[in-house]
């Protein structure tokens, strides 16, 4: 039923997304699109070493877009780039493979764990996610470049 995938706890994540906005001062930004909904969640990210320091989001989304986001914005901060691409492909599983859903402090996910049965809603789910990791791979590209490059 599509009302188990809009359950009481997504909806209040959704209403209630932390971190709105933008940084003038990103290290990196990145969009990730679904062509299917057309949500779209655009990340700014700073990182001092593999550190996430500050998050800002502009998040265009369904109700599952925004609590996925929701969730993201509230437990990004302090986490590491590993940790994050960890928690993406966790997320990946969860929906595309029934895999369990992560623990700890994003233990929230779980909630969105009936979106595994409608596969037209996982990318919506998934844009945080795939957005954070792309913002962290051009982080990490720009401190391999020679300084001189770097301009």
């Amino acid at each position: 039923m599509l009302n188990d995938i809009y359950n009481k706890r997504i909806i209040e994540l959704a209403g209630n997304i932390p971190r709105l906005g933008r940084l003038s001062d990103a290290d990196a930004t990145a969009t990730a699109h679904s062509k299917l909904c057309g949500s779209t969640v655009k990340v700014d990210l700073k990182m001092e070493g593999d550190i996430v320091t500050d998050f800002a989001h502009d998040v265009k989304a369904c109700a599952l877009g925004q609590a996925s986001s929701s969730i993201m914005a509230s437990h990004v901060v302090g986490s590491t780039a590993s940790e994050l691409r960890a928690l993406r492909e966790t997320v990946r599983k969860m929906l595309k493979e029934n895999g369990a859903p992560p623990e700890g402090k994003w233990e929230e996910i779980k909630f969105l764990e009936p979106v595994r049965d409608y596969k037209a809603r996982h990318a919506s789910t998934l844009l945080t996610f795939d957005a954070v990791v792309d913002a962290i791979d051009q982080i990490e590209a720009k401190a391999k470049q020679p300084a001189a490059a770097q301009g």
